[in-house]
């Protein structure tokens, strides 16, 4: 089937992650991207190991770059240069995440590419915004997860802790892809390419949706709960039986009454303090102490699936394997197998874009590319160059 951007050129001048992430989603629906690299060490995720895979990649760099192009060129050599102009001036869409002040100083900024290619999207990515203080700071993802306040939100009332995994990276970068999207209908509409910019810090207060609402709708600053949810109860993690750990995700007073139907105690329902969501929140730790003594009966594998069946939110926790495997149960096929881009060799597994589409479904087409192996005569036929 066709991609929905099988006609659009992107030349990715991005590395690491938020950047990567929105040119891989991209080629995923079909774009030509083409991802320039610096020769020798090319982006900085080739060396983020390990682990690798059995090749030998990365895995860091494997998780963002498949269905890609990789162009070797020094920004600093003239010809280089030059032809990075040359392919800008082609491109429909540009990506960069360089420090603010590189592109222009390279002559691939905005104003400059715009000149002579006005259709151009023109994606920036930063940590604290362009302009003012901001364009100084060192944009890294635990940098922005601790001052944006994620951090003092995560963890156990005593300590504030990260995500598990780039998230605030991951989030801009699907905001980019949002913005690059949303350029591209607008170009399509008028003719005008534009700038699009987005930054980590912005991307992350946008993604604390009813945690940043708690303070700028309501002047309340919201605390560490640990794994308990500051307007929902009951929904975390309580011990069951045997030492094992069960998720309880009761998002409405029905819910609560076809658990403690379960448990074999439907009067808690009753009981006036755990009637409601709102008097069960304020009673969170009586709840949970009433809870946690009848979950102590049988592990947790046996309640969610005795909870699952009655309609209540329910489930173990699992490590990473788990969830594969738990995704290809249920027939949600998570993996995708890629072929290497050249040659003969095993295919590259990776975690399958999750969007599904009836008549131009993303592609899963070639693992990520070696570093240079897209000759320059072979990136201008692509951008149409002579």
């Amino acid at each position: 089937m066709p991609g929905a951007l099988d006609d659009v050129l992107v030349l990715d001048f991005s590395r690491v992650l938020a950047g990567p992430l929105a040119t891989m989603l991209l080629a995923d629906h079909g774009a030509t991207v083409v991802k320039v690299e610096r020769p020798g060490s090319g982006d900085d995720t080739r060396q983020w190991g390990p682990p690798h895979d059995p090749a030998g990649t990365a895995t860091y760099f494997l998780s963002v770059n498949r269905n890609k192009r990789s162009l070797a060129l020094d920004l600093t050599d003239p010809d280089d240069l030059a032809l990075a102009r040359e392919l800008a001036a082609r491109a429909d869409v540009v990506v960069e995440n360089f420090r603010p002040g590189v592109m222009a100083r390279l002559g691939l900024d905005y104003p400059t590419l715009a000149v002579a290619n006005p259709g151009l999207v023109y994606c920036t990515i930063t940590g604290f915004g362009s302009t003012g203080a901001g364009a100084r700071m060192p944009g890294y993802d635990l940098l922005v997860q601790a001052v944006g306040g994620l951090m003092s939100i995560t963890g156990p009332p005593e300590e504030p802790q990260k995500a598990g995994v780039a998230l605030v990276d991951v989030i801009c970068g699907l905001f980019a892809t949002t913005g690059i999207l949303a350029a591209l209908r607008h170009r399509a509409a008028t003719g005008a390419g534009q700038r699009v910019e987005v930054d980590l810090l912005s991307s992350l207060l946008a993604a604390l949706v009813n945690q940043a609402s708690a303070y700028t709708g309501a002047g309340v600053v919201p605390r560490r709960l640990g794994n308990a949810h500051p307007s929902i109860a009951p929904y975390e993690v309580f011990a069951a039986g045997g030492g094992t750990r069960l998720v309880l995700a009761v998002g409405n007073d029905r819910q609560f009454q076809r658990l403690c139907e379960v448990l074999g105690a439907p009067e808690l329902a009753r009981e006036a303090r755990f009637a409601t969501n709102p008097a069960r929140v304020r009673a969170r730790d009586q709840l949970r102490a009433r809870l946690e003594a009848l979950l102590a009966s049988a592990p947790a594998a046996d309640w969610a699936q005795r909870l699952l069946d009655a309609g209540v939110p329910a489930g173990e926790v699992n490590d990473i394997a788990g969830a594969f495997v738990l995704a290809q149960r249920l027939g949600l096929e998570p993996i995708a197998e890629l072929a290497p881009l050249a040659g003969d060799g095993p295919p590259t597994r990776v975690a399958r874009n999750p969007v599904r589409m009836s008549a131009s479904p993303p592609r899963h087409a070639t693992a990520p590319p070696p570093l240079g192996e897209l000759s320059r005569d072979e990136a201008r036929r692509l951008f149409g160059a002579a």
